[in-house]
């Protein structure tokens, strides 16, 4: 590890956070100008779930410009996001060891992956599913016109859920890594990480059975990868220990 004074640290760091702005920005000028299109592409799968003649609607003056100003700026920044974590590696990576990472690297880009994987799900198969459901059972007489802000936020909202939850594999990697857990026990706990998962399902999505089950099967999925990998990892790690030891 290179060591360093510590004015010289904040000084690297101001300038990766400079870059990492910088690189926000210029991204965010570049979808500026199709804001409107960008909002509305998220909003697809609710649009296609509306009868026909149905809209959304827009409660707030102000609304119209904002909500997708802000929706951008969303994009944008995963849009740089690996540029983002490229300035937060190279401030971190002088001060790690050799072995730390080789173990760093791999896990922050599946960590990326793995979250922009439960996004796509929640967007291309949960979302529509979810809409005409609830386009579906609207009482007659009743039109549902949803405010674009609210949507927004419910839709933010269902991302970080599924996004979070995907992340799972790379969670049981690091607990079984540092010790807290191992693979023996990670499999006496499956029939309480399957409840746990409809669980967790039930408070973060819709009061609907249909996106109850449509994240809990892939949480407990997961966990399941999660273990499949934490096992190989382990005995790959006793092969290494009993050559080691053999020599």
């Amino acid at each position: 590890m290179n060591e360093q004074p510590l004015l010289a640290h904040l000084i690297e760091l101001r300038t990766r956070l400079v870059r990492a702005l910088l690189g926000i920005a210029v991204v965010f000028l570049g979808l500026f100008h199709w804001s409107s299109d960008i909002y509305h592409l998220l909003a697809k799968p609710l649009l296609d779930a509306l009868p026909h003649g149905g809209s959304m609607i827009a409660t707030e003056v102000t609304s119209t410009f904002f909500v997708p100003m802000k929706l951008t700026m969303l994009a944008a920044f995963l849009i740089s996001l690996p540029h983002t974590l490229y300035q937060i590696w190279a401030f971190v990576a002088p001060g790690l060891y050799a072995h730390e990472k080789k173990l760093v690297l791999p896990l922050v880009a599946s960590s990326l992956v793995l979250f922009l994987t439960g996004m796509a799900f929640a967007y291309f198969l949960v979302f529509p599913v979810v809409f005409h459901f609830m386009s579906a059972v609207t009482p007659a007489g009743v039109s549902m016109m949803t405010d674009i802000d609210k949507y927004l936020s419910f839709v933010l909202g269902m991302f970080m859920a599924f996004g979070t939850t995907f992340e799972v594999p790379v969670i049981v990697v690091v607990l079984t890594r540092m010790g807290v857990v191992t693979v023996a026990k990670l499999r006496e706990a499956r029939p309480y990480v399957i409840v746990g998962a409809f669980v967790v399902a039930a408070i973060v999505t819709p009061p609907d059975v249909l996106s109850q089950t449509m994240l809990a099967v892939p949480l407990w999925l997961l966990f399941e990868v999660g273990v499949l990998v934490a096992s190989a990892m382990e005995r790959k790690a006793r092969r290494a220990a009993e050559a080691e030891s053999a020599q």
